[in-house]
């Protein structure tokens, strides 16, 4: 396995921004390991240094999934990964649905990068529109769905409290690892 650590050189995305607060731009890059079968994505943060270097915070293979998990030959799950972006300090991974997308939002705080957010949009093809969004900094989960097509029913919000202690950490994070992000 130490060997295909050595595999990830195909660089996907490579993005700036301040991270840490400190007023230096710090960047966050996504690599591929193009010889696996399973052509995994490996998530890297690298924090400024006042000397003009940076030095390596996170490195994880785990935060997006594989670009084909059974195989390049296998079932496609239809979720993909789609860009990173920093915004104000906010850290988001973006990936793709077959009917939507999602979302995860990583801050810098307590000395770790903690999940605060999670989003989704999606489809059940059957009609249905679908919304989630997860603030797990205050715990406040709304979910709403309403009619699209000639379907036609209510709309519904359901928003629920949830607080979620201690906030899952990017370096040990998987998406969809459970139910609610």
């Amino acid at each position: 396995m130490l060997s295909a650590q050595n595999n990830f050189t195909k660089e996907i995305t490579k993005v700036k921004g301040d991270l840490n607060k400190d007023g230096l731009i710090d960047y966050v890059q996504v690599l591929q390991d193009t010889i696996s079968e399973t052509a995994p994505y490996k998530l890297e943060i690298y924090f400024a240094e006042t000397n003009g270097t940076f030095k390596k915070i996170i490195s994880t293979i785990k935060a997006i999934d594989q670009q084909f998990p059974e195989g390049r030959n296998g079932y496609y799950n239809g979720n993909s990964f789609y860009e990173i972006t920093i915004i104000k300090g906010i850290l988001s991974i973006h990936n793709e649905l077959i009917r939507g997308n999602f979302e995860h939002k990583f801050r810098y705080q307590n000395g770790n990068f903690e999940l605060i957010g999670f989003s989704q949009v999606y489809s059940d093809g059957q009609g249905t529109m679908g919304m989630i969004d997860f603030n797990l900094s205050t715990g406040i989960r709304i979910k709403t769905t309403e009619p699209y097509g000639e379907d036609d029913f209510p709309k519904t919000k359901n928003q629920t409290k949830m607080m979620i202690r201690p906030l899952p950490k990017l370096q040990d994070f998987t998406p969809f690892k459970t139910e609610y992000y």
